[in-house]
């Protein structure tokens, strides 16, 4: 009888192993699904003002919405992640993405498309959330992360270099039914996933004993996240304009970025390839201090040559620093809490990036725009520095 009570449960699709390199592949394109615009975001944004003639800060303005519906979802993920049967819910929420992007081609009014991309965001998120918690139940979650920025990095580039060629043959739609096809693919892989139930395990600690979780470093490494990703994604969102801005061939734009996307996924490969093996704080203390370097470089975009190396230095960084930074947020915890509260903050963050240069872009001000995000890029680093040196004592002892 007892044999019979810890049978495994038949399952009728063959699964990956749980910690495994498919297995990470498949987790990838899950966490993706609800994310994939923010790959694609400066073609969305070129697709709108050059597609249904927004301006750049309406653009920006729908880009932001889309974003900070994601972070409100991720918030739902951080209180739901423990109690829900992720597969069930998973499943809902692609289907129900692939809707929201169908129904946002036939939108052309900025308060509608606001509205109906802030409610995409929304659902994205809260996937991601979900996705993020079931990351964290795997064996090295830093590895996970890293090739969840592979995947986004190579298909994000892809979509940069092609679709704004395809926007004045097909024009806006074909940006949203791209978006609607990746949640299709999504949806054929959930099958395969392993279960990944709540470990009851407990979470690491790594300052007070008696609490469960470390706040005081988590906060930091949340703050890490949240300022990493404004700084990275207020130039990102802009960087077709930007390029344009600066006298630069739209094709060349278009083209270096997508092949920075590419080349960036180099830096998930190794964070694929090393995890934690040389630790958390020398890794994104060199990095950090690059990414401050190349972002600041984005002021002498006039030359090309320059223009692209920035390119992809930072997209190399951007690629290699993430997975860390959400990796440290998901130590805090095996349950998955804390790596959705890294979710949500790396969407409050990537949402808060175009907002503000929403703002301060008006007349073109790029130079402006640049500095914002070197600051925030700075902060970020002090940030996270002293998270990442906590939890290195802790992987030593």
């Amino acid at each position: 009888m007892a044999a019979e009570t810890l049978r495994p449960r038949v399952r009728r699709f063959p699964t990956a192993k749980p910690d495994g390199l498919v297995a990470a592949v498949l987790l990838s394109f899950l966490a993706t699904a609800g994310f994939f615009y923010v790959n694609i975001m400066p073609a969305l944004v070129a697709g709108l003002v050059e597609g249904l003639h927004y301006s750049q800060r309406q653009a920006g303005l729908v880009a932001s919405a889309n974003i900070y519906g994601a972070a409100l979802g991720a918030l739902g993920a951080v209180f739901a992640v423990r109690h829900i049967r992720w597969r069930p819910a998973s499943v809902l929420l692609l289907l129900g993405l692939v809707v929201i992007e169908v129904m946002s081609t036939v939108v052309h009014t900025v308060p509608w498309m606001i509205a109906i991309r802030f409610v995409d965001g929304s659902i994205g998120g809260l996937l991601i959330g979900i996705a993020f918690g079931v990351i964290a139940r795997t064996g090295v979650p830093d590895r996970v992360f890293g090739m969840l920025l592979v995947v986004q990095f190579g298909l994000g580039g892809l979509g940069v270099m092609v679709l704004p060629r395809l926007v004045p043959i097909f024009g806006v739609p074909v940006l949203f039914l791209t978006l609607a096809l990746f949640s299709v693919v999504t949806l054929t892989m959930v099958p395969f996933l392993d279960d990944y139930p709540v470990q009851k395990t407990q979470p690491v600690v790594v300052a007070d004993p008696s609490r469960r979780i470390a706040w005081g470093p988590l906060s930091l490494a949340l703050l890490a996240v949240f300022l990493f990703q404004a700084g990275n994604m207020a130039l990102a969102a802009y960087m077709i304009e930007l390029g344009k801005g600066y006298g630069l061939n739209p094709d060349y734009v278009s083209t270096i970025i997508g092949i920075a996307a590419w080349i960036g996924a180099i830096g998930s490969l190794l964070v694929v390839a090393f995890g934690t093996r040389f630790g958390r704080f020398f890794p994104l203390a060199g990095a950090l201090m690059l990414t401050v370097l190349g972002n600041a470089a984005f002021h002498f975009s006039a030359s090309a040559l320059i223009f692209g190396a920035a390119n992809v230095g930072t997209a190399i960084t951007w690629a290699f620093i993430i997975p860390y930074l959400l990796g440290m947020c998901a130590a805090f915890d095996t349950a998955g809490q804390s790596a959705a509260m890294g979710g949500f903050a790396s969407h409050m963050g990537l949402a808060t990036g175009p907002f503000i240069a929403a703002t301060v872009i008006g007349g073109a001000n790029y130079p402006l725009l640049i500095d914002v995000a070197v600051a925030a890029l700075i902060v970020s680093t002090v940030a996270a520095l002293a998270p990442a040196r906590i939890l290195d004592r802790v992987g030593r002892a």
